[in-house]
């Protein structure tokens, strides 16, 4: 971390904002007689964020998550006191669970469960030795938080709040202009395109702003009346990537039979240039364009020609991209308008909406990382009682921590020697401090103007998203050790047998993690596309389907969590191209959803969808030789010759089965209408 040389006046005004809700919490914890005040300082700066809106929601769940750790270290210390060996146990196991359940909910609502877990390690470890003083200790360390939480959110909310609104706004707008862009280049591909790598990082900055937008509630800014079209707008977004990639696959696919028609080519560059008048784009417009999509569609029959399933594919993606980019910008529109004092009015589309527990969850990881802590914890345990160390409280203590911290890394193990690193670095400040200052100071007054030089150079950092990281951890290491002072331990001895317990825990920490919870870029994606296999094969074999734009919201998570790490392979240009081409796979799904959603119309019909799933799922099972593309060309045949079925249900079953099919065996022979009887 360099030293500061010219810091923006927005990092100047946070890092003043962060010191002055630090001493709030100072001096309220000292004038209230609290047993360790330094301990709301850390607070402050542990919940501070450039986001007023941020902050409020960290505040309202690290208060939640301490009460239920402080509950459960008073349900376990006193019963378990006499028995070392099951305390140690038992407040692993806890930690490790609370762990568990906080990276199923990617949210900031899993700050809950995570505080939980290592609240209950940070006050049940240190009443070991005294079990008696554990709900004077737990009740103290609520207050001590809270008064941090509550003088950081003061704070942050009335001096200068920056709002969450704004700051995703810019990135909601950013995110449909890349779309715009990839829409005007696959309908244009004359104009050239961007890397399909640099296309699907979309899908992760759609994931990453539905998480954001849970802020939205807690938020300063007028934007959190419109939350559910924020929502709804992610939703749009969401449809329309995988809608991207299909219209661009069958212009492809189109391109080998021959050049498109002169029809085609028009009603592409009209939807390009649609596409490009943005906020300005008519409505009207967009009706007549899906109108012409619908008389250029070819009708199906028995006969229908693999050109023609196609083009009857490529109208139905290429309206459903309309229909949602319209939607969108509507959406866009109505949240500008109440951002400007318009009466809020939410459209009828806005109202049902995909929630951030449609992501994907990896229980197995979960499980792994929740391991870690437990083994860190327990191997920090063993040691502490072995050699009755006075101060090995504080190794199992860190060990927790460091390993809830890092628990969302692939490999936790860099970003913990990082910590280490500079909490390493603060110790000459911290043992000057310590050891020379503070015995000097007499006053709240003096003890403010000797730490503001310190904190306000590392709050410049914690504005930095490339050194948050290692700014909050020297500041911790500074806040963690002047809280010696709260327990009389002003003394070098006191000072190094601390820091050796807690370096004990990071090494703990990284040790365990490195065995059991860190993982490669490569291996996690082969992990992720190994799973998307086997949720597609329950997908088929279940009774019924979930909801398409559920499914839609869980295919781009996906992909937006397979991007990054697909980038950190630097693999070969054909190794990555392959990989790509396996990512197919996660569209399958949409098309299954679909297909569930006309099974009624296309039963009626005479055609049977439970055929298909059976061999889809005996696919994606991994069973060799199952015959999927020749039934997947039978009820192709069966639908395009089905006299009972609407033209809508025809089309829309043809073009899932048609999108389907390049998915799949994008190699294979065209498709052939020989077998056009219905589907047993």
């Amino acid at each position: 971390m360099k030293l500061p040389t010219a810091p923006q006046p927005r990092e100047l005004l946070f890092s003043a904002k962060c010191f002055a809700g630090s001493m709030l919490a100072l001096y309220v914890s000292l004038a209230a007689g609290l047993p360790r005040p330094f301990w709301a300082m850390m607070t402050a700066y542990i919940v501070a964020s450039p986001l007023s809106g941020a902050v409020r929601s960290k505040a309202l769940f690290r208060v939640c998550g301490t009460i239920i750790g402080s509950l459960a270290t008073v349900a376990m210390v006193p019963n378990l006191a006499n028995s070392p060996e099951l305390l140690s146990l038992a407040l692993a196991c806890w930690v490790g669970l609370c762990l568990y359940i906080s990276l199923l909910d990617r949210t900031p609502r899993s700050y809950i469960f995570m505080l939980a877990g290592y609240t209950a390690g940070l006050i049940g470890f240190p009443a070991v030795t005294d079990p008696a003083t554990v709900f004077d200790s737990a009740v103290a360390r609520v207050e001590e938080i809270s008064v941090g939480i509550l003088a950081a959110t003061v704070v942050h909310s009335l001096v200068f709040p920056q709002g969450v609104g704004p700051v995703l706004l810019g990135r909601l707008d950013r995110a449909i202009g890349d779309a715009r862009r990839w829409m005007t280049e696959v309908l244009r591909p004359a104009t050239g395109g961007r890397d399909a790598h640099v296309r699907l990082a979309l899908a992760g900055e759609i994931s990453d702003m539905r998480v954001m937008a849970t802020h939205l509630p807690f938020d300063t800014s007028h934007l959190r009346w419109t939350a559910g079209m924020v929502h709804a707008l992610h939703d749009r977004l969401t449809v329309m990537v995988p809608l991207l990639l299909a219209v661009e696959d069958r212009l492809v696919a189109l391109a080998e039979t021959g050049p498109l028609e002169p029809a085609w080519q028009a009603m592409l560059d009209d939807v390009a240039h649609w596409v490009e008048q943005g906020n300005q784009a008519d409505p009207a417009g967009a009706e007549g364009l899906k109108g012409r999509l619908q008389e250029l569609s070819p009708p199906l029959h028995a006969g229908a020609s693999w050109h023609d399933i196609l083009e009857v594919n490529l109208a139905q993606r290429l309206a459903a991209l309309i229909a949602a980019c319209e939607e969108g910008l509507e959406l866009r529109g109505s949240i500008d308008a109440v951002m400007h004092g318009a009466p809020f009015a939410e459209p009828d589309h806005a109202k049902d909406h995909i929630t951030p527990a449609a992501l994907n969850r990896d229980h197995g990881m979960a499980l792994r990382s929740a391991l870690a802590a437990v083994i860190a914890i327990l191997a920090c345990c063993a040691f502490w009682i072995v050699t009755a160390w006075p101060s090995g409280a504080a190794a199992p203590m860190m060990a927790g921590v460091f390993c809830c911290f890092f628990a969302t890394m692939d490999d936790p193990v860099p970003a913990i020697k990082s910590f280490v690193r500079y909490t390493l670095l603060s110790v000459p400040f911290s043992a000057f401090y310590i050891l020379v200052v503070l015995p000097a100071v007499h006053s709240y007054e003096m003890l403010v103007l000797t730490l503001a030089p310190m904190l306000i150079v590392s709050g410049v950092y914690m504005a930095r998203p490339a050194t948050v990281g290692n700014a909050l951890a020297f500041t911790i290491g500074i806040g963690g050790t002047l809280a010696l002072q709260d327990t009389n331990q002003l003394d070098m001895t006191s000072f190094t047998n601390s820091l050796l317990a807690q370096m004990a825990g990071y090494i703990a920490a990284g040790v365990a993690s490195r065995f059991v919870r860190t993982v490669n870029a490569r291996w996690m994606a082969g992990r992720m596309l190994e799973r998307s296999r086997r949720e597609l094969a329950q997908m088929a074999r279940a009774s019924s389907g979930a909801p398409l734009a559920k499914v839609s919201a869980r295919v781009v998570d996906r992909i937006g969590q397979l991007m990054p790490r697909l980038a950190l392979q630097h693999a070969e240009p054909e190794t990555r191209a392959s990989t790509l081409e396996t990512m197919r796979e996660l569209r399958v799904g949409l098309h299954i959803a679909q297909l569930r959603g006309l099974a009624p119309q296309l039963e009626r019909c005479g055609v049977r969808l439970r055929p298909l799933l059976e061999r889809l799922g005996a696919h994606f099972s991994g069973d060799a030789d199952t015959g999927l593309l020749v039934q997947l060309d039978r009820m192709l045949g069966a639908v395009c010759a089905a006299d009972a079925a609407t033209g809508a249900t025809r089309n829309t079953a043809a073009a899932a089965l048609a999108s389907m099919r390049r998915d799949l065996f994008l190699r294979a022979v065209p498709y052939q209408p020989t077998n056009t009887e219905a589907v047993a």
